[in-house]
């Protein structure tokens, strides 16, 4: 079948720059999924984004839909005539809604049943018919965060249109679509040539507009652009240019043909915290800044400008003069913020709502300061610093320069708290309440830091599971599952011995008596273990190997990460599985007995059998070994050692039978069992092993 290309460009007012790559990308994949339904070839798809348009471009489309043959089954030939072979009304109707006489109708079998059918050749439509309807239903669909009408029209879009390409191979597809008419022109830069560009082929389309146009169309070119144009202006200074990769995508979506130019701003501000003065320029100009070998901020900062000026230096100077009084008002925060103590903004966080019915912010204080001294009493941290970080951790809220910059909460606390002479394991504390923010972020570097961290986010979960606010489905408005991971970072990466379910208790004691509904620590404990699961899967930990450690359901995230590794270890060992097989027979053996605790010990006077005796001593001597290992927490050497029991295992289940005639005997068998299963459950359920 013949193919042809196919462009479509959606020309808009400037587009919201978070928003643009999501729009293409959503426009690419309507148009494709739709021509696919359709039953459609199609070949390459590229797609264009720029502020002023969404464009797509599929190459080798089918110019029709292939003819199809479909088959309408009617009454069975039973139904469809009497005995003496005359249609019956069933047959007549069949024949009416096909359009035919009965005997223009076929006799074909379908499951057994021999019944009249006619065939109808559906003939395929022609693309250029399709694609109008394509077209809109893909813009319906689109992912709009705020729709807006123009002019007197009800017609609403992200922004306003203003022209529309719809170019099949050679040929324009007229159409009317939110109100433009569709034509065979692109349009240019707004400053260097704004006017139409006659396209001639679709794939003129990315050219036409570069050479022609000064527009650079495909994102990902224009991001590498900007990316190379940077870090060669931060070479030409000897210096390190930090591209932040949120700030390149949103600068890659504000302009059509990129052009960095270097300015620079008075070092005085440099007195100022790097980080704010950084946001100042990320956040007010979208300005990448340039650092030393050491990693500290220089007084210079590349601007991506959006036209390609005679007169550099001026659009330079105009950069300088409008980041200026920006930085000065970054200044001015940090110096008044400083004119008083942090600690002398406390009394005011009563005045700010944690949540509705968890009180304010200074309770929240209070709360993660008790648990705070509590957690610090069981680790190396120092309790008073605990506790004073945690007075002081949100006082920065009610600062000039976290009113202005959230992004900066803890970070100004611990500049202020340093200027304030606090110790410096508080002020680093302040700052690290925080962390770990995302995946893969930092954790804590101090103890102190490390404490408040855990007790900050853990009063969070625990109140709200109190209150009956856990996270739904995909709802978390309070980021507690990421919360919850932090947690569990700190304390496992951290080395931390901790018991969490002890912890958990201790913050429900902090809130105030009844306060909290029942069950609330043991809710949190199952949450917060239970985000072990994904963690473990993503490092290449098996879901039955998580499963063995969590049926023990260990306290210590610690102790479980050890037994984990040590599992993990003994699934690789030649040993594992027919041990796994075999505690999987054991658990169903004693499931009919009920609960182990009601087996006494093995009397050795009881074994009638070489191989239960070969057993029983094997296990005793082991027991000896295990138990230091245990103590310091070495479960994979201990597992290790399990794993020799396997030659008397195997020995005795083909030697001996378990269901002894004699009750007595039988008892001790299973006591026997009983034992060698206790065995493996001080380190894992490695029955959860088991293939069979």
């Amino acid at each position: 079948m013949s193919t042809r290309d196919l462009l479509i460009e959606i020309g808009t007012e400037e587009l919201p720059p978070k928003a643009l790559e999501g729009l293409s990308d959503s426009l690419e994949k309507s148009l494709v999924e739709q021509f696919q339904a359709q039953k459609l070839s199609l070949g390459r798809v590229q797609r264009f984004a720029s502020p002023r348009r969404l464009a797509v471009l599929i190459e080798k489309l089918g110019e029709a839909q292939q003819d199809r043959e479909r088959t309408r089954f009617g009454p069975a030939i039973k139904a469809a005539f009497d005995d003496l072979g005359a249609p019956t009304p069933a047959a007549l109707g069949f024949a009416r809604s096909c359009g035919v006489e009965i005997d223009q109708l076929a006799r074909v079998e379908k499951d057994g049943v021999e019944k009249l059918s006619f065939s109808i050749n559906d003939k395929g439509r022609a693309t250029k018919e399709l694609i109008p309807g394509i077209l809109e239903n893909a813009l319906s669909r689109l992912q709009i965060p705020k729709r807006m009408r123009w002019g007197s029209s009800r017609t609403e879009f992200v922004r306003p249109l203003h022209w529309l390409v719809i170019l099949f191979g050679k040929e324009t597809i007229e159409t009317e679509i939110l109100g433009v008419r569709s034509g065979n022109c692109t349009r240019g830069h707004r400053s260097h040539k704004n006017e139409d560009l006659p396209l001639v082929e679709p794939t003129d389309y990315e050219l036409v507009l570069e050479q022609q146009g000064k527009v650079i169309a495909r994102f990902d070119k224009r991001r590498d652009m900007i990316r190379d144009q940077v870090e060669r202006e931060a070479t030409a200074l000897g210096a390190v240019a930090v591209i932040d990769e949120p700030l390149l995508e949103e600068v890659t979506s504000l302009v059509e043909f990129p052009v960095a130019l270097t300015g620079s701003f008075d070092e005085g501000f440099l007195a100022v915290p790097q980080e704010a003065l950084i946001l100042t320029m990320k956040s007010h100009q979208k300005c990448f800044h340039l650092a030393d070998a050491e990693g500290r901020l220089l007084p210079k900062f590349v601007a991506i400008a959006n036209i390609q000026s005679n007169d550099l230096q001026q659009v330079i100077t105009g950069n300088e003069r409008v980041i200026r009084p920006r930085l000065a008002d970054a200044q001015f925060f940090f110096d008044t913020d400083q004119d008083k103590p942090l600690v002398a903004r406390k009394e005011d966080l009563d005045k700010l709502i944690f949540q509705e019915k968890l009180g304010t912010v200074l309770d929240k204080c209070k709360r993660v300061g008790q648990l705070a001294e509590q957690i610090a009493h069981k680790t190396p941290a120092n309790p008073s610093h605990c506790m004073r970080a945690a007075e002081l951790a949100k006082c920065d809220l009610l600062t000039n320069m976290v009113g202005e910059f959230a992004e900066l909460q803890g970070l100004m606390g611990s500049y202020y708290a340093a200027n304030d002479g606090e110790a410096p394991e508080v002020a680093q504390a302040i700052y690290e309440q925080y962390l770990p923010r995302f995946s893969g972020d930092d954790l804590p570097a101090s103890e102190t830091g490390a404490v408040l961290a855990v007790a900050d986010k853990l009063d969070t979960i625990v109140g709200l599971f109190g209150i009956n606010q856990p996270p739904t489905g995909s709802k978390d408005p309070f980021a507690l599952r990421r919360s919850a991971i932090g947690i569990l970072r700190i304390i496992i990466e951290r080395q931390i011995e901790l018991d969490l379910e002890s912890v958990i208790h201790t913050s429900v004691e902090t809130f105030p008596n009844g306060h909290l509904a029942k069950g609330t620590a043991g809710n949190v404990f199952d949450f917060v273990l239970e985000r072990l699961r994904a963690w473990y899967v993503d490092e290449g930990i098996s879901s039955e190997e998580f499963q063995s450690v969590f049926a023990l359901r260990p306290t210590r995230p610690l102790d479980f990460h050890r037994r984990i590794q040590a599992v993990h270890a003994f699934a690789l060992m030649p040993e594992a599985q027919s041990l796994a097989a075999s505690n999987k027979r054991v658990a169903n053996i004693l499931s009919k007995k009920g609960s182990t605790k009601s087996f006494p010990s093995p009397d050795e006077s009881l074994m009638l059998e070489d191989a239960e005796r070969a057993l029983f001593f094997a296990m005793a001597d082991i027991e000896m070994e295990l138990t230091p290992l245990i103590v310091q927490g070495d479960y994979q050497k201990g597992l290790a050692l399990l794993a020799t029991l396997k030659p008397v295992i195997d020995v005795f289940f083909d030697g001996v039978l378990v269901m002894a005639e004699v009750e007595s005997v039988r008892a001790n068998r299973f006591a026997l069992l009983a034992e060698l299963q206790s065995l493996f459950l001080k380190f894992a359920d490695i029955s959860y092993l088991s293939n069979s």
